[in-house]
């Protein structure tokens, strides 16, 4: 007797599925195909269970939708900057943490997604914001506790936040150390006359 199951059967997942489980399901799709590829059977299949289980935790898509752009603005992103501040004391590794982080969770490619629903739907643009102020603190706090004015420290955490969001083709750059590259450009201090 063969263990391989038939081509036309999914692995099962367990139903003990979360609703932090439905959003990172989410974000996967909206990483991999934007809004569009947002919907119900896809985020099922992503998950491996029915559509009706995805009913156990949210009142209909709109719902989920509505939880998905609070999940990027809030918990997600406060989390992760929780986790940075307690990471090293050193405002510049945290930075630099931040930097890695973003890169192996594929952030940009989700933030360049939010962005583009935004466009259309209130809730992510309140959601792409309240992200954008709560990273932008982080940076400026930082950059200002290694020696930036908050102005100077505030420049320079649109430039870092930015340079993730950008889609420019440079092959000839290597984009796994691009970041801190540029990190060390922004941290760098002008020469005194």
């Amino acid at each position: 007797m063969s263990s391989v199951q038939p081509a036309n059967q999914t692995a099962t997942r367990s139903p003990d599925l979360t609703p932090r489980d439905w959003l990172e399901a989410g974000q996967s799709l909206l990483r991999r195909g934007g809004l569009k590829a947002l919907k119900l059977r896809p985020l099922a299949d992503e998950l491996r269970v029915s559509t009706g289980s995805f009913y156990h935790h949210f009142k209909d898509f709109d719902d989920y939708q509505g939880q998905l752009a609070r999940y990027f603005a809030e918990d997600q992103v406060g989390d992760l900057i929780d986790a940075l501040e307690r990471s090293s004391p050193d405002p510049i590794a945290r930075i630099r943490l931040l930097g890695q982080t973003v890169r192996r969770r594929g952030s940009s490619r989700l933030a360049i997604a939010m962005r583009a629903w935004a466009e259309s739907d209130p809730r992510a643009q309140a959601a792409v914001e309240r992200h954008d102020t709560l990273l932008l603190d982080f940076l400026a706090r930082n950059l200002t506790a290694a020696g930036f004015t908050r102005n100077e420290a505030e420049i320079r955490a649109y430039g870092l936040i930015t340079l993730g969001l950008g889609k420019v083709h440079a092959p000839q750059l290597d984009m796994s150390t691009l970041f801190d590259s540029l990190l060390d450009i922004m941290i760098a201090r002008a020469p005194t006359a």
